[in-house]
């Protein structure tokens, strides 16, 4: 028998031999299938997150690099991938910055594992777990001859390491407002403070903010002029960075507002700002630390109908109709932005309550032993003196004396 060898040829690190399909390099032979999980590659860099996906059995399966998205933000561009048909086979890549891990609606779990501190010594670690999956869009019809490609990926890093690489306020928003003079682009930013001077950024300790920790947020405005306003419309909570998540809280909408939120500015300048205290997650029962993204539904009015545009409390009056009298054009459309994540702790309160109930216990028998030791002596000596009221009960007395009489006192 002989061996046929047949050299193949590399142009570009691309097998010549390999056929193209629709001008991407895959081999019908081995890509002629759906995707499978060895179809994806996560790499946890130090910086960055990069996702690289086999797009050969994707576009066999009927889809195309288009229909691919993070966290099925499909009609978000940031959130879509981008392709590299310098390789074989063809790969369309995801890249996820650190700095900005909550984009595209990624969830970052805090966990406690046992792991080395910076001294080398064995101890509980707080990590930080970044998790999202990469999908194709719900056709629009009732039933589908395509498979629904779903792709999970992970990341784990020690919690530290992510505070200090991730900007906690770093979301932003262009919005598009038109006046007589044209259109121009205003930037609105979220940020988070630790005082209520809104002078000192927020500082998260590494095992979380406390529970009723005041927090200080403020929306600002760039590039306005005098005639417009910030506008927040409503803003809320949730434990993952996504805006869209179905759990969420609200911090005031409307008329609603959460008790433990105060409202300072609202339509009166280019800066919006409010309070609230800090809380936890109930979906986090079972970590020692919960995420807190906040988000804020803003939007730019004009300073003389910033007022008309507010809803009036405590009355039946809508505010549909009071929109009614607003000029056209008074109002930019809205815009959501976000901060976090907000890591607060779980205070653990059964051990404390454990200890007030040691000490109590303790305090209730040092009580109980000194009673008892005082039962205790006065039940000796009133037996002591029982005893003796016997013996001097018995005791004869001088009369009763009887003896042999001596005739020598006669």
């Amino acid at each position: 028998m002989e061996w046929l060898c047949v050299p193949l040829l590399l142009i570009s690190g691309i097998p010549s031999a390999f056929t193209q399909f629709n001008g991407f390099n895959c081999d019908p032979n081995h890509h002629s299938r759906f995707p499978s999980d060895r179809d994806i590659s996560v790499y946890c860099g130090v910086q960055t997150i990069t996702l690289k996906i086999n797009l050969c059995p994707v576009l066999y399966s009927g889809y195309t690099d288009a229909d691919l998205a993070l966290n099925g933000n499909h009609g978000d561009i940031h959130c879509r991938g981008f392709i590299n048909n310098n390789t074989f086979p063809t790969a369309m890549l995801f890249s996820i910055t650190l700095s900005t891990l909550e984009s595209c609606g990624n969830t970052l779990e805090v966990s406690t594992a046992q792991g080395y501190s910076a001294y080398g010594n064995i101890s509980m670690v707080q990590m930080g777990n970044i998790s999202g999956y990469i999908d194709t869009p719900d056709p629009p019809t009732v039933i589908s001859y395509l498979p629904g490609l779903l792709y999970k990926f992970s990341c784990s890093y020690p919690l530290e390491y992510l505070l200090n690489n991730s900007q906690l306020a770093s979301s932003s928003a262009a919005i598009s407002v038109k006046d007589n003079n044209g259109t121009f682009l205003s930037t609105l930013s979220l940020i988070l403070y630790n005082d209520s001077t809104f002078s000192h950024l927020i500082s998260i300790p590494m095992n979380g903010l406390s529970l009723k920790t005041r927090v200080f947020a403020a929306v600002k405005a760039t590039n306005l002029d005098r005639r417009w306003n910030v506008l927040m419309d409503h803003c809320y909570a949730t434990p993952s960075g996504n805006p869209n998540d179905e759990i969420r809280y609200d911090l005031f909408f409307g008329c609603y507002k959460d008790p433990q939120t105060t409202v300072f500015e609202n339509g009166r300048s280019q800066m919006g700002r409010f309070a609230f205290e800090a809380f936890r997650f109930v979906k986090h029962k079972n970590q020692k630390m919960s995420t807190v993204f906040l988000h804020c539904i803003t939007k730019l009015c004009r300073a003389d109908d910033c007022a008309m545009l507010m809803p009036i409390c405590g009355k039946r009056r809508k505010r549909d109709t009071l929109e009614n009298h607003v000029v056209s054009g008074s109002a930019s459309g809205d815009a959501v932005i976000t901060a976090g994540p907000i890591i607060t702790r779980s205070d653990e309160t059964p051990s404390n309550n454990s200890q007030l109930v040691n000490s109590s216990a303790h305090q209730w028998n040092t009580v109980t032993s000194g009673l008892m030791s005082g039962v205790v002596v006065l039940g000796v000596m009133s037996l002591g003196l029982f005893v003796l009221s016997l013996r001097l009960l018995r005791k004869p007395s001088p009369s009763s004396l009887t003896g042999v009489f001596n005739s020598g006192f006669r």
